[in-house]
C-alpha cells in the first residue's frame, strides 16, 4: 500500500494575491524599487489599514499590498495615480464585460 505525501497549503489563497505578490517581486528586480523602501510602503498600508479597522485575515492584507505597491510606483515616479486609476478602471470594465469561462484581457 503506497502512501501519499501530505498536501501542501496553498501560500495563497486567490490568484490575485498570487498575482500582486509576482508583480512586486519582478518590479523589485527590475531595479524600481529597494526591499526597504518596499517594506516601508507594506508597513505604512497595514497600519493605515490596521487603523482604520480593516484587517481581517483575508483580502485585506493583499488590498493594502496593493495600495502599497501603487503608492512606490507613484512615489517612485514610475507612474502617476491617475495612470493606475485608468488600467484599474480598463481591468474593471473588462472583467464585467467578458463571459464567463473566458479569460480576461485588455483591449481586445
Amino acid at each position: 500500500m503506497s502512501q501519499t505525501a501530505p498536501r501542501p497549503e496553498q501560500p495563497f489563497e486567490q490568484p490575485w494575491h498570487a498575482a500582486a505578490f509576482a508583480l512586486t517581486v519582478h518590479l523589485h528586480e527590475r531595479g524600481l524599487f529597494s526591499w526597504t523602501e518596499w517594506a516601508d510602503s507594506l508597513a505604512t498600508a497595514l497600519a493605515d489599514n490596521g487603523k482604520a479597522g480593516n484587517l481581517d485575515g483575508g483580502d485585506d492584507y493583499y488590498t493594502a499590498w496593493l495600495a502599497a505597491l501603487q503608492r512606490r510606483l507613484a512615489e517612485g515616479g514610475v507612474t502617476g495615480e491617475d495612470e493606475i486609476s485608468a488600467m484599474m478602471a480598463a481591468w474593471t470594465e473588462a472583467y464585467l464585460t467578458t463571459p464567463h469561462g473566458h479569460p480576461v484581457t485588455l483591449g481586445g
